[in-house]
């Protein structure tokens, strides 16, 4: 009994997601990466008190790790900021002049995929996930 009274005390757990980014165009610039289980702050956590966001010099072995993520199903978002201006530029229409990817290399449809459609679990081991970065322009 004390046992089971001690496990509901334990901490919770977290693991790492590591996201390997490929098909860079350029090393210009850097990857902005955006970790969410919130549906409403999908892609771009902005405002998410819970998000992780994440930067890395765009290399051709870019590679982010989100570290101490809790339990729960998660969406991620990049960009490729090539400028180095810390936004995602935008062309004609609202169309992405940089870089993009998401999780599971969800698909556009009209606009960025929904959360559903890139989300993923972290259950009790780290996780992996490659994303290719694509580019319109």
């Amino acid at each position: 009994m004390a046992g089971a009274l001690l496990a509901g005390n334990a901490a919770p757990q977290v693991h790492d997601v590591t996201v390997d980014v490929t098909d860079l165009r350029s090393t210009k610039g850097e990857i902005l990466a955006c970790l969410t289980s919130s549906k409403k702050h999908f892609p771009d956590c902005e405002g998410d008190a819970n998000g992780f966001e994440a930067r890395t010099p765009a290399n051709g072995k870019a590679r982010i790790v989100f570290r101490n993520v809790p339990a729960g199903t998660y969406a991620i978002a990049l960009l490729h900021d090539e400028n180095g201006n810390g936004k995602a530029d935008r062309a004609l229409l609202m169309v992405p002049k940089e870089g993009f990817g998401f999780s599971r290399d969800a698909k556009l449809r009209m606009g960025p995929p929904s959360f559903s459609s890139a989300a993923f679990r972290v259950t009790d081991a780290d996780v992996r996930q490659t994303i290719t970065m694509r580019y319109l322009f």
